[in-house]
């Protein structure tokens, strides 16, 4: 049996399939598999954002609490729990290819492959798409893209402030058709793997879209199906927007749309490599699992992005669905279910037998074996910042979300009752001492200490990419 995970970066989890907040998005190709697959209707991560959630997707252990001291110059993003895999976890790469599968790893999630990394564990061969976000890729004067860039910043352009837009913009002066997105050249890249290795049976292929993260920019009839007949600027960074005050109300619609817009075209090159599946007959012999790392918000509580002030499933949820060939087809599992899960899931379905996993196989609770594998969840999201690990946690249930700092004592709490506030809106913390008192244990049995907690792990000063603090150098800042 083969296996194929693909996992999309800031993909919101109420999108795909009928009912949901943003059904209305266009992802015709997602919502196809998701009639085919297992949707696991709470699945949540376990430790938050981008590599944390993906070292425990790899390895099948947990990321949180953060307390490892890992050398991490050369790299940028020094948030808690950032940094490589530990030497004495393996991937799931390397159990596989030590029972014969080939295995292939294609990304454009360049996170994974700075200085220090080493997230190719494993891995026969790889594919690192280059150019995302502030990738240091391309070089070149920023007199190259200013154009590009007014049409994305307020003026005048405050060269610093959006070094990281100028390195992005860089990286795609030369892009020409939709192929050339880095989305498209992803999937089109995995589409090849799946041709050149179909005779290379068992394999697995890792497949890491960093798209839909920001920057929101997908070829511009993507965004106007959304909000057309727009005149101006694209925010495609929406932090750019607040520069000098609040965006107005078509800017702010503007800005959802980019992001809604770069969902559809995620979708259709999803599609490309479902395609390639088809084309290639691999559906009879091939588990497929689609997954993401985390989602964003959408002005939902008033802003957009991510982060450790809004735990809540806008953020916090996953979309998850598993395609195996003996089905079963548009079934709905409710249990909850975390990222640190998938790998002994996977190595289930596959046969493999491994047990050096902090996650649990959630299989049964597709075949009726059980109802649930846990009755709660505990989410830590990294923090920002320099010295001791800090972030804060949310300890999730059937009827209750309990927010706190991890580190600190925090001076605003929140918990909220799901079933009378599902947007969690009402924070009721002051009226339930007892429900706070349960969820604070539950939180601390994971840390393995009381709140507030005092980590391991030291996370140096960040240190921001080359190229900002070349333009901050050149620009005399």
């Amino acid at each position: 049996m083969n296996l194929i995970c693909i996992c999309l970066d800031t993909f919101r989890a109420d999108i795909v399939g009928e009912g949901e907040k943003l059904s209305f998005v266009e992802t015709p190709n997602l919502d196809a598999f998701a009639r085919e697959s297992v949707i696991f209707d709470r699945a949540f991560g376990e430790g938050q954002p981008t590599l944390q959630i993906r070292r425990a997707m790899f390895t099948g252990n947990r990321s949180f609490p953060w307390r490892y001291n890992f050398d991490r110059r050369g790299h940028w993003h020094h948030a808690s729990g950032w940094h490589k895999i530990p030497p004495e976890q393996d991937t799931m790469a390397e159990i596989l290819v030590n029972r014969g599968y080939m295995t292939g790893f294609i990304a454009d999630t360049y996170h994974m492959f700075k200085p220090t990394m080493n997230y190719t564990r494993g891995f026969v061969n790889y594919d690192f798409i280059r150019g995302q976000e502030s990738d240091n890729w391309r070089g070149g004067h920023p007199k190259m893209i200013q154009e590009q860039l007014k049409r994305c910043v307020r003026e005048p352009v405050d060269w610093r402030r959006h070094s990281t837009l100028v390195q992005y913009l860089l990286n795609m002066r030369d892009r020409k058709a939709e192929e050339d997105y880095l989305c498209a050249r992803v999937f089109r890249s995995a589409a090849q793997w799946l041709e050149d290795n179909a005779d290379n049976q068992p394999f697995f292929l890792w497949v890491d879209s960093f798209d839909p993260h920001e920057p929101w920019d997908p070829p511009k009839a993507y965004a106007d199906r959304y909000c057309p007949n727009y005149t101006g600027k694209d925010f495609i960074f929406p932090g750019a927007a607040y520069q000098g005050g609040e965006p107005s109300t078509e800017e702010l619609e503007r800005i959802n749309a980019l992001y809604l817009g770069e969902v559809t075209f995620v979708d259709k090159w999803v599609g490309h490599l479902l395609n390639k599946i088809d084309e290639l007959k691999l559906w009879d012999e091939t588990i497929v699992i689609i997954t993401c790392d985390h989602g964003t918000q959408l002005l939902d509580h008033g802003r957009f992005g991510k982060g450790t002030s809004d735990l809540h499933p806008f953020n916090t949820q996953l979309i998850l669905f598993i395609r195996h060939p003996d089905g079963p087809r548009g079934h709905h599992v409710n249990g909850f279910v975390q990222s640190h899960d998938i790998v002994p899931t996977a190595l289930h379905l596959l046969n493999v037998k491994y047990a050096l996993c902090d996650g649990e196989n959630f299989w049964p609770l597709v075949t009726g074996e059980c109802d649930a594998i846990r009755d709660h969840v505990v989410i830590g999201w990294a923090g920002w910042g320099s010295g001791t690990a800090a972030g804060r946690a949310s300890v999730r249930d059937d009827e209750w979300n309990y927010i706190v700092d991890v580190d600190k004592e925090d001076p605003n709490p929140e918990l909220y009752h799901l079933p009378s506030d599902p947007d969690e809106e009402n924070n009721v913390i002051a009226d339930y001492p007892e429900i706070v008192s349960k969820q604070r244990t539950r939180l601390e049995a994971v840390l393995g200490q009381p709140l507030p907690a005092r980590l391991n792990e030291i996370t140096d000063h960040p240190a921001p990419p080359p190229f900002n603090i070349y333009i901050a150098k050149r620009y005399g800042h």
